[in-house]
């Protein structure tokens, strides 16, 4: 398999738990669905590509360039590759799903609305940190609000 179709099936698949997350019922079927369909699959797919490459089983990401993770070069390097580039990515969608998640049952369990929940979700789909900042902008001013914390 190509890493092409890997990053485009990576792609698809985190925005149909997306999807699911926002728009389903969030029952416990669908929590533990959404986290171990989706999330510990995107996480098996990143562990596999980064063992592969790593093994030296496929072409490692790079090329020639000095690659590592303690100079800006050496990330560039990194994610110069196709593999490099899926991968990375690949992490970055597990991560933010699982953050989705937590951020899904934290506002259910303090009753925040559906309604209040979507954008923040959609914003840390988008671009995770700043969805997660916003929930805890949001989760803070409530229990500020109601004098707790909880």
């Amino acid at each position: 398999m190509s890493w092409q179709a890997i990053f485009g099936a990576m792609n698809v698949w985190a925005m149909i738990c997306w999807a699911a997350l926002i728009l389903l019922p969030r029952k416990p079927a669908v929590l533990s669905a959404l986290l171990y369909l989706g999330v510990m699959m995107m996480c098996f797919v990143y562990a596999a590509a980064l063992l592969s490459v790593v093994g030296g089983f496929v072409d490692p990401v790079g090329g020639e360039a000095q690659t590592s993770f303690s100079s800006i070069e050496g990330v560039r390097a990194i994610f110069a590759s196709d593999g490099g580039v899926t991968i990375g990515w690949t992490h970055y969608l597990a991560f933010d799903l699982f953050v989705g998640i937590w951020i899904a049952r934290d506002a259910d369990a303090k009753d925040f609305s559906r309604f209040v929940q979507a954008p923040i979700l959609f914003a840390t789909f988008m671009a995770g940190p700043v969805g997660l900042f916003l929930w805890l902008l949001v989760r803070e001013g409530k229990a500020r609000a109601l004098g707790r914390w909880s």
